[in-house]
């Protein structure tokens, strides 16, 4: 596995996650 590519993932969950409650 690519850690760059989990890291990316876990980054655009977390920053999706951050959006929503801020939104909220």
């Amino acid at each position: 596995m690519i850690f760059k590519d989990v890291i990316l993932m876990l980054l655009s969950s977390l920053i999706l996650v951050v959006c929503v409650l801020v939104g909220v």
